[in-house]
């Protein structure tokens, strides 16, 4: 991203009251134990390390999909 990296955009995403219901997934190539604890104190919602295989990507996309779009229960805006 060019003014922003990925810890600023969540970090005024969970600052603004408006936006701060909004479920915020964390994709990364990252594995790094202070990445993951950085993302969850600043409020992420999920912390997911992505594959570099193209399908097991595609895999683990449909699956972030059906628990936040199928299974979880989201507030009404």
């Amino acid at each position: 991203m060019p003014r922003m990296d990925g810890r600023e955009v969540l970090s005024a995403l969970k600052a603004d009251p408006r936006l701060l219901s909004i479920p915020v997934v964390v994709l990364t190539t990252s594995e790094a134990p202070d990445d993951v604890l950085y993302s969850y104190t600043l409020h992420a919602n999920a912390y997911v390390s992505k594959p570099v295989d193209f399908e097991a990507f595609t895999e683990v996309i449909h699956r972030i999909d059906d628990f936040y779009l199928g299974l979880v229960r989201l507030p009404r805006r």
